[in-house]
């Protein structure tokens, strides 16, 4: 149950040749995978990448159409390894994932990929979320795919060149038999834009053609003396066979200028970045012209050394544009101009900051600075630049908007069945004095922060009780840990849970079972209570707890403070030895709005507003507030925890009993009313 529906954007996806598609990024790509034959897909939700993932699964029906393959992977790990169906055989395959914490997940199989090579094309499109609105650590993309040698793209944020990317990635991996990385930044995600669609293509080889005559190449196994041999083909074939493929098919841009002695080397995806921020410099126009020469690279791994040579020659100094650190790309650029003796004097970091997002306001200042050193005739010329300079100031200076609006940081939404959760914990607190929590990535991560402040660690997805295991026998106070469903089904089941009970943990892990992968989006996992005709659902996370031998499990509603609190007690205090594990049961409020009210409530007309209301009890709980006392919560330890639905129905507003509900009225009652009227 998807935070957003594309069921309306579902038709687009099957347009013709000739036609124009409109839409987003997201379903640009999608509709891309289609024209070129894609066999199979998969991957694992994640900002930024997480409508893709709703998209592919709304078109399901589609893609069954076509003969593709789809899941809804368990984790990047079993995304990445659906790519082996592309080692032997000629089958074309693509996996979707959130980088770099994804592609940390999926490393293993990634580098085994890399190494085996692939007959079919293998397009890994990655979320690259990195920046002021990233949820992660700021680590780059471009450091794996060069370890492992894995081809990596970054087109511009341009409806055509994303569409032109993932159908040429295809064509580079089987012309390079290497896996390919396609990076989209979010806003490449969620750009807006149209291009000419082309007829949607079956796979020339499906699944049911590998199964009926399997294929098997020893040289294609991770084992020696095959990875020697591995290791030689990607040096000697693969790797030439890339760089020349992205020169033939001209893959990366040469944007010519009025000044030939500078010229900037720019990543694809900053590409929009970069023109508006010389726009705002009066050295290029809306629509793509630059003073300046720009060499856009729509492929940053591997770099073309001819390429580099024909745009620098010539030429004073260069900019290369690398969003983040190391400088990667400004490194083996400096390495390719000494070894052809090319003068040009090589710039990047210093004139741009190491580290963080390139706003268009920090590429303006940085380019501003590159141009008054080596070009400053079109300074000179500047006529526009003072009033679009003051078109771009903010309307209130930051530090007095710092001082006039409080911070407002992340936290859990209103109505979020794990603020009493964490509420509950903060009480228990004041009983024991400060705990040792564990936290994990989801919904619930949000608590490190205020007002609930708890939180020590949090060291990846479904990592939570693995972060706390050193701390897992040493007596006295006991340990917490803090995970979530979905966090709990991609990798807590074995890392967390399993490592407990295998090593005799004596600490406390509290499992958040919304139903959902809440935080990023909404998405079902193997644990959501609705049925879904394309997956199998209700499987229960305290059978899987005791299937991996927990003893001492409990469950809990988190709307229930006192039983929550009694049972977080227990766990603290029992004498029982071994690990520890809390279900605490509450639907995500957002989705189970979406379930309970799928379609947007009509607009009602507005009424006049009356004094007091209508009904007479109302009126007089209005009148006498403290009169009204809150039912006491009353639970049964033994009684097994409710259903959504029955949840919902106790959640349900109750109708005044002094009031009668509506009743139809009779037509020829209606008919008199009308008369009358009349």
């Amino acid at each position: 149950m998807a935070e957003r529906s594309f069921e309306k954007e579902m038709q687009s996806l099957r347009l013709g040749e000739g036609a124009e598609f409109r839409g987003e990024g997201i379903l640009a790509v999608t509709k891309a995978l289609l024209q070129s034959g894609v066999a199979y897909v998969g991957g694992y939700q994640g900002a930024p990448i997480s409508h893709l993932m709703d998209v592919l699964a709304e078109a399901e029906d589609i893609l069954r159409e076509l003969g593709v393959h789809f899941e809804a992977s368990a984790s990047e790990a079993t995304a990445a390894a659906m790519l082996a169906a592309s080692i032997n055989y000629p089958l074309r395959g693509a996996v979707t994932w959130k980088s770099t914490v994804g592609t940390n997940v999926a490393s293993d199989a990634l580098a085994n990929l890399a190494s085996s090579g692939v007959r079919g094309g293998a397009l890994i499109i990655l979320g690259e979320d990195y920046g002021e609105g990233a949820s992660i650590m700021q680590e780059r993309t471009h450091a794996f795919a060069m370890k492992s040698q894995i081809w990596l793209l970054d087109p511009r944020p341009h409806l055509p060149e994303i569409v032109r990317a993932v159908e040429q990635g295809f064509e580079l991996s089987e012309a390079s038999n290497s896996p390919v990385m396609l990076m989209l930044r979010i806003r490449a995600c969620h750009v807006y834009g149209r291009f000419i669609a082309k007829n949607n293509q079956r796979p020339a080889f499906s699944a049911s053609d590998a199964l009926a005559a399997p294929s098997r190449d020893y040289g294609r196994i991770i084992l020696p003396p095959s990875t020697y041999a591995q290791e030689r083909e990607k040096i000697q074939e693969r790797f030439p066979a890339a760089a020349r493929f992205v020169a033939e098919h001209e893959m990366n841009d040469v944007m010519e200028g009025e000044v030939g002695e500078v010229g900037i080397v720019l990543q694809g995806g900053l590409y929009n970045s970069v023109l508006r921020a010389l726009e705002l410099l009066d050295c290029a126009d809306a629509f793509g012209s630059s003073k300046i020469p720009l060499y856009v690279l729509n492929v940053t791994y591997p770099l073309i050394p001819e390429e580099w040579v024909k745009f620098c020659s010539g030429k004073r100094a260069v900019l290369v544009v690398e969003e983040g650190q190391p400088e990667f790309i400004e490194q083996a650029a400096s390495q390719i101009l000494r070894k052809n003796d090319v003068s040009a004097r090589l710039l990047g970091k210093g004139v741009l900051p190491m580290h963080g997002e390139y706003t268009v306001d920090v590429l303006r200042k940085g380019l501003e600075e590159f141009i008054s050193n080596w070009v400053p005739q079109l300074r000179a010329t500047r006529h526009f630049a003072p009033s679009r300079e003051m078109t771009e100031a903010p309307l209130v200076a930051a530090g007095r908007l710092a001082a006039l609006v409080p911070a407002r940081p992340s936290g859990l939404c209103t109505g979020c069945p794990e603020r009493p959760l964490f509420s509950a914990m903060k009480l228990l607190q004041r009983e024991t004095g400060p705990l040792h929590i564990s936290a994990d990535i989801g919904c619930h991560s949000f608590a490190t922060l205020p007002p609930f402040n708890m939180g020590n660690s949090i060291m990846g997805y479904g990592l939570g009780a693995a972060g706390a295991s050193a701390l897992g026998t040493g007596g006295g106070k006991r340990a917490m840990a803090v995970m979530g469903d979905g966090g709990f089904w991609h990798n807590g089941l074995t890392s967390g849970i399993g490592n407990a009970v295998f090593n005799r943990h004596d600490d406390v892990t509290v499992i958040v079972d919304n139903g959902y992968s809440a935080a990023t989006g909404g998405q079902d996992i193997p644990s959501s209570r609705d049925a879904n005709e394309h997956r199998q659902g209700n499987n229960r996370i305290i059978d899987a707890v005791k299937g991996v031998g927990v003893k001492w499990v409990r469950q809990t509603r988190t709307y229930n403070m006192q039983e929550t609190l009694k049972v977080l007690r227990e766990a603290l205090y029992t004498e029982f030895r071994g690990p520890k594990v809390i279900v605490a049961e509450g639907e995500c409020e957002l989705n189970r709005q979406r379930r309970v009210r799928p379609t947007p409530m009509p607009r009602r007309r507005r009424r006049a507003a009356a004094p007091w209301p209508a009904c007479p009890r109302a009126r007089s709980r209005a009148a006498s507030p403290t009169t009204s006392r809150p039912r006491p919560i009353t639970s049964s330890p033994a009684a097994a925890p409710p259903s959504w639905t029955a949840i919902s129905s106790m959640a349900a507003p109750r109708r005044c009993p002094r009031r009668a509900a509506p009743t139809a009225r009779p037509a020829a009652a209606v008919r008199s009313v009308r008369a009358r009227s009349n």
